[in-house]
């Protein structure tokens, strides 16, 4: 293993040169990778924060086919630092970027909700957000491409209980149905291309569920913070496969706290174990193999690859992983991280020789 000095790095790009000259923040020192892979910034900015360097704590990403990145943050976070509970989110050009409270304008996308956590972008290119109100409901808006927000699912209730009370993750099937997992109710609810809610109890008993995303095959992940009674703390934590061809149901894994999960272009599934500062992966017959660890001052959040398209193949981040990171124990910023290296011959090499 070799510790990575991102802000060392000779290969930063015109646009993320800001980084090395800003204050204190994220510990690059304190990324560790196997040998063969490289980190550098892909989005970072300054004077956002009592002089740390990053932008406001966003906690979720995803990446639209032509290498755009959304980031959406949180209200837990709002109110703690900028006392609101509604924000708008964050649209990255592909290449990354440096913000700051003077230029952040140009980098917003669409009106603020509240509560912005969990992104989703379908294979049109639509962004989906999940949000939370303060009222006890929750609702999903699909964005426009100007940024027009329209209620997708969910919203206050007229009678009765809501569809969602806390929506996180949002994933899509082969056929354009939508999934969203909700953390209060324990649940994944299936909607169809056009909103219809075609089951509000798809899937239950997956807990405080947190994440989910659909292999190349088309199972199912979800990831889990455990039954709503237990501790919020690593060992409550599950992985779980669900095979929508058979119905199949199984625990992949145990003990983590998946904060973000993604797949590999070879079908291998990285995980952000929040807690533990580490970045592990789950081979598809579920086998655990150690990837990254965040050490020192260093934190991570969540975690996604760029998809492999023309688009971001041109742009040579196809297939790369981009992390979300932050200093420890100082939330109010974060910048986002991009790992380069051969990721599925690691894996395969790991897996063959038995290295955990």
């Amino acid at each position: 293993m070799t510790t990575i000095a991102l802000a060392l790095s000779l290969a930063l790009s015109a646009p993320l040169i800001f980084l090395q000259a800003a204050s204190a923040g994220f510990d690059p020192a304190g990324v560790k990778l196997p040998p063969g892979f490289k980190a550098t910034p892909y989005v970072t900015g300054a004077k956002f924060h009592e002089g740390q360097r990053g932008i406001p704590a966003v906690v979720s990403m995803a990446f639209h086919g032509d290498g755009t990145l959304y980031l959406a943050r949180t209200a837990n976070r709002l109110r703690e630092i900028y006392g609101q509970s509604a924000a708008r989110i964050y649209r990255i050009p592909p290449g990354g970027a440096s913000l700051t409270p003077r230029t952040e304008e140009k980098y917003l996308f669409g009106p603020a909700l509240d509560d912005p956590d969990e992104l989703g972008v379908n294979r049109q290119g639509t962004v989906f957000v999940s949000t939370s109100h303060p009222a006890g409901y929750g609702s999903v808006y699909r964005l426009s491409s100007d940024g027009k927000p329209s209620l997708f699912a969910g919203g206050p209730a007229a009678s009765g209980k809501p569809l969602f009370k806390d929506p996180e993750g949002i994933a899509f099937d082969g056929d354009g149905n939508v999934y969203v997992i909700d953390n209060d109710l324990g649940v994944v609810v299936k909607i169809d291309p056009q909103g219809k809610v075609l089951n509000p109890r798809w899937l239950s008993g997956v807990g405080r569920g947190r994440t989910l995303t659909f292999d190349p095959k088309g199972d199912l992940w979800i990831g889990s913070d455990g039954p709503h009674d237990a501790e919020h703390i690593d060992r409550y934590g599950e992985i779980i496969r669900l095979q929508l061809s058979t119905g199949k149901r199984e625990q992949v894994y145990s003990g983590a706290l998946p904060s973000g999960m993604s797949f590999s272009p070879g079908g291998n599934l990285f995980v952000a174990q929040r807690r533990a500062h580490k970045l592990f992966v789950l081979t598809a017959d579920g086998k655990r193999v150690e990837f990254a660890s965040f050490t020192g001052r260093s934190a991570l959040r969540t975690l996604a690859f760029a998809p492999v398209t023309e688009a971001t193949r041109r742009l040579g981040i196809a297939g790369a992983l981009f992390v979300m990171v932050f200093p420890m124990l100082d939330y109010p910023v974060r910048e986002i991280i991009r790992i380069s290296g051969p990721f599925d011959d690691f894996v395969s090499g790991a897996a063959r020789t038995g290295t955990p």
